[in-house]
């Protein structure tokens, strides 16, 4: 005879199955609401990592990192965190990015090696170390729609600096570059590249007044970038930013970084790079409008 299960105790077990435990993290006990908010982003991030339309956005952003590390398409690589933060979350999209920019400087520091103005690195880095730890401490403080609106908002002010660019390009007399400027600038370089990676655009304030040569103004940023990227890292690991699974996710998308490299050299002879770059600028400033206000397009 098949002895009959009380409803009562069947229904026990099968909410005991579904529920699983959760491990609470040293320190939570303390700070509740940023652990609540962890569980929710890790939850969004597997909910959008297996999206093939994500996946998608997040290649394209990935190819554009090689593209602008092959010295193409001007201001690119900004396009790479509001394309990335449309396709995952804000801050996950940040975590993933950074192992695949080192990836990208290595290439970059290969072309250039020695092309480059080193004396630029002890005028910006103490401002950069100051400007990452408050830019990692502010993403600790923003909730997921707070970030979205800093990386949409620096990304619509990117699009305005290029055109003020070439206001400063013009400028008359070549400036000598100092600690008075280069702190300040390392600062503001060390928040943005934290938030969204976007530390171009100050970097080149400081960079295009001094007029160099343009293959040591491209060996120069990429020498800078490499370094704000790797003082980045050990902060980013520190406060989980880069963890295990966003770090599967980079080792995934890695192979299209070299891709893009080479992809770049080959744009480089066939396409108007002034004409590509508009165009990125107008993607750019579309996305950013996106993550400002987050139109909701499946109505």
């Amino acid at each position: 005879m098949i002895e009959q299960v009380p409803r009562s105790r069947w229904r026990y077990s099968r909410l005991k199955k579904a529920v699983r435990p959760v491990r609470i993290p040293r320190g939570a006990e303390r700070n509740p609401r940023r652990f609540l908010g962890d569980i929710s982003r890790r939850r969004h991030y597997t909910n959008r990592v297996h999206d093939g339309a994500s996946s998608v956005l997040a290649a394209i952003a990935v190819l554009f990192i090689g593209l602008s590390k092959a010295g193409f398409g001007g201001g690119l690589g900004m396009l790479t965190t509001p394309l990335c933060a449309l396709a995952f979350d804000a801050r996950t999209a940040i975590g993933i990015i950074l192992p695949l920019l080192s990836t990208g400087d290595l290439f970059s520091l290969y072309h250039y090696w020695g092309k480059w103005d080193r004396k630029n690195l002890f005028y910006l880095l103490p401002g950069v170390v100051i400007g990452v730890l408050v830019g990692v401490h502010l993403i600790g403080r923003f909730s997921p729609r707070q970030l979205n609106f800093a990386i949409g908002l620096l990304a619509v002010l990117f699009v305005a600096f290029q055109v003020a660019k070439e206001i400063i390009a013009r400028a008359e007399g070549a400036f000598a570059p100092n600690h008075a400027l280069g702190i300040p600038c390392g600062i503001g370089a060390g928040i943005t590249s934290s938030i969204a990676h976007g530390a171009a655009p100050i970097v080149s304030i400081f960079l295009i007044p001094q007029r160099l040569p343009k293959e040591m103004y491209v060996g120069t940023t990429v020498l800078v970038f490499t370094w704000i990227n790797w003082i980045k890292m050990p902060f980013f690991l520190a406060n989980g930013l880069i963890n295990s699974q966003t770090l599967t996710t980079s080792l995934a998308f890695m192979p299209l970084v070299p891709l893009g490299v080479w992809l770049g050299v080959w744009l480089n002879r066939l396409v108007s790079e002034r004409l590509f770059s508009r165009l990125i600028y107008l993607f750019t400033f579309l996305a950013g409008v996106q993550l400002i206000f987050e139109f909701n397009f499946r109505r």
